[in-house]
């Protein structure tokens, strides 16, 4: 089975290192391609940072903070408190010294002239991710960055913030207005990414933020397209339980974009493409035109790789309904 996906950071890391336990067991000789969200990327001291790409990187590899869903496990800051007497800035992202040896082995292959497809691939080398099956691709090799529009009130007018800053710093208390993807008209899919869609047996889109991890995707040229013509069921998960998102700030980045935090509203972002819908049991009355809805007998909580790996399974269970 060769099964694509379009992923986020943390609940797209943690969903797909689920997706995998359970493909090990029941196909263990399926291919799992995975086109990465590149939005988030930021320069910071000097070095390109790939917030997703890492994420998924450590969670796939084996390296992940558990706890934070982000970085590396057994982590120090040292070199950060040193730059921060120094007084570098900005010191409100986290960068831990094992994981800065990721971002300064990017910043010198990308300085060398390899694209951004071909340093993940080495990275993900690293991790042991082809070996177990598995493929990471970014979204685009065109550096893309997301910026988050804001009017704080006080009369200055609106103001643009990397989307890291809001996300991060202003944990996404400040209202956004707007969302605006710099680099985002001149990107191209990256190598394999359409053939990856056209070619999947399933397409998953796991419980990624639906506005700035899948929306970004959606938005490279040819990837929606791919999508509509797909001949692969495409099925996602529903990143909302009651309109509150697991984690993070879904229900920010929605109210941005004037739609309401339901299943069923995410769901119809979807729609032109969209076949199947797993829900939580809470949202069991979700009902989408044209989408077959299913109900996960559990909450969407992945409390641990087994809660995910069931998860995964009820999507795929939904992928073969739709494909009747």
């Amino acid at each position: 089975m060769r099964i694509t996906a379009l992923a986020g950071g943390v609940g797209g890391a943690r969903f797909l290192r689920g997706l995998k336990a359970h493909l090990d067991v029941v196909a263990p000789e399926s291919e799992l391609t995975i086109i990465a969200n590149t939005g988030d990327d930021i320069s910071l001291f000097g070095l390109r940072v790939c917030p997703d790409i890492d994420t998924l990187l450590y969670t796939l590899g084996g390296g992940i903070d558990e706890a934070q869903g982000w970085g590396r496990a057994d982590e120090s800051t040292r070199v950060q408190g040193e730059l921060a007497a120094y007084g570098a800035v900005p010191q409100w992202f986290t960068l831990g010294d094992l994981d800065l040896g990721t971002h300064i082995v990017r910043s010198q292959w990308l300085a060398q002239g390899l694209t951004a497809s071909e340093v993940t691939g080495r990275l993900a080398a690293r991790w042991g991710l082809p070996g177990r099956g598995i493929r990471l691709l970014p979204m685009t090799d065109v550096p893309v960055e997301t910026h988050v529009v804001l009017d704080e009130g006080d009369g200055a007018g609106e103001k643009a913030v990397h989307f890291q800053e809001w996300w991060v710093r202003m944990r996404a208390e400040v209202p956004a207005t707007r969302f605006v993807v710099a680099g985002l008209d001149r990107a191209a899919a990256a190598p394999g990414v359409l053939e990856a869609l056209r070619s999947a047996d399933v397409v998953v889109l796991p419980p990624s933020n639906p506005v700035v991890s899948i929306g970004i995707i959606l938005g490279v040229p040819g990837v929606r397209d791919a999508l509509r013509g797909s001949r692969a069921p495409v099925v996602g998960v529903s990143p909302l339980i009651s309109g509150r998102p697991v984690r993070g700030h879904a229900d920010a980045c929605l109210s941005a974009i004037g739609v309401s935090s339901t299943a069923s509203a995410v769901a119809e972002l979807y729609a032109d493409f969209l076949d199947g819908w797993l829900v939580d049991p809470a949202d069991a009355d979700v009902r989408v035109r044209g989408v077959e809805t299913a109900v996960h007998p559990e909450p969407l909580l992945m409390t641990d790789v087994d809660a995910a790996a069931r998860m995964a399974k009820s999507l795929l269970a939904l992928a073969d309904r739709v494909r009747g």
